[in-house]
């Protein structure tokens, strides 16, 4: 484990460099150039519709970008060892890509919606690494929220839980 995943990343696009280079997704020189080709420039990004498969493509990079944020998030609250987060994305090619994620408390409780992001991938494009780093941190407090409000409600009990919902 590295220094990056002990703290809140202070500069995401370095940590999700390094999130793809120790994934094995791409060596530390391509990840670079991805991220910096994907991320920062002016909208929109014709890099993802001028792909073969421009559908895969923005889930790609959907899932290279969010990945990274959920996993600090999930490093930073602690959950159960049942527990897992899972991300889902619903890809648009003309209109607003969602992606979703979700909190799975284990032991066959209800699952909790802890991010629910819109965007037109093509316009998910920053004017600088600074802008980006404030998107990406923006995102990691929500689903940090998001994970301390659930995690409340995981150290209740199911009949506690019953009785708030009830009192409400």
């Amino acid at each position: 484990m590295n220094a990056m995943s002990l703290h809140k990343p202070r500069n995401w696009m370095s940590y999700m460099t390094d999130s793809l280079v120790n994934s094995g997704v791409m060596p530390t020189w391509e990840a670079i150039e991805y991220l910096t080709t994907n991320l920062v420039g002016e909208a929109p990004n014709t890099n993802l519709h001028h792909s073969k498969s421009p559908y895969e493509t923005i889930q790609q990079f959907l899932h290279r970008i969010y990945e990274p944020i959920v996993e600090a998030a999930s490093r930073t609250v602690e959950i159960p060892p049942q527990a897992m987060l899972h991300m889902f994305t619903d890809i648009s090619l003309m209109g607003k890509s969602a992606v979703l994620v979700v909190y799975y408390p284990g032991h066959n409780q209800p699952h909790k919606l802890l991010l629910l992001d819109s965007a037109p991938a093509w316009d998910l494009i920053f004017d600088s690494t600074a802008a980006f780093n404030e998107w990406a941190e923006e995102r990691y407090g929500w689903i940090i929220s998001a994970l301390k409000t659930v995690g409340h409600q995981a150290e209740s009990s199911p009949t506690e839980q019953s009785a708030a919902l009830q009192a409400v």
